[in-house]
């Protein structure tokens, strides 16, 4: 089942690359007494995610920090990629949540099977706003798309 608005994040231990470092924390903690915009890819490098979607959200974080929101990206990928995909788009100031088995991405109801593309499971293209660990609001986009994930959509709700 797919999250909703008003649920909670779901628990789950997360890889987490903050300010560099990878860090190993429980949701919970991570999304306690916060405002994150959670941003799902279906994979670091990959054209969209890579050449679009990301730099969006870097070109706009300071209006994001500006309104109190930080921003996490997630992809199933290992924590090296996310790091190495972090530091060649200079995503400072973004955190990447590494979700390499898709057991937080299966947790959100929010896996799409690239196997078409030889990818296997993924995570759906999507943005949520996530206040102290509860669901906001969720743009999930259709395969292919990427319109209402954008950072310029998402600054526009909030």
């Amino acid at each position: 089942m797919t999250i909703s608005v008003n649920n909670n994040i779901p628990t789950q231990e997360l890889r987490v690359l903050i300010d560099g470092e990878i860090q190993n924390i429980n949701s919970d903690e991570y999304f306690e007494d916060k405002k994150i915009i959670l941003v799902g890819v279906p994979g670091a490098f990959t054209p969209t995610c890579h050449l679009t979607h990301l730099p969006g959200y870097i070109k706009n974080l300071s209006k994001f920090q500006d309104k109190g929101f930080s921003i996490t990206f997630i992809a199933v990928n290992d924590p090296f990629v996310m790091k190495t995909w972090s530091e060649s788009s200079n995503a400072d100031g973004i955190n990447m949540i590494a979700d390499g088995n898709c057991d937080f991405t299966n947790a959100l109801g929010l896996t799409m099977d690239g196997s078409a593309f030889g990818l296997g499971n993924r995570c759906k293209r999507f943005a949520m706003i996530i206040d102290d660990g509860i669901v906001k609001s969720i743009d999930i986009e259709a395969p292919g798309a990427m319109d209402t994930s954008s950072a310029e959509s998402q600054l526009g709700k909030i």
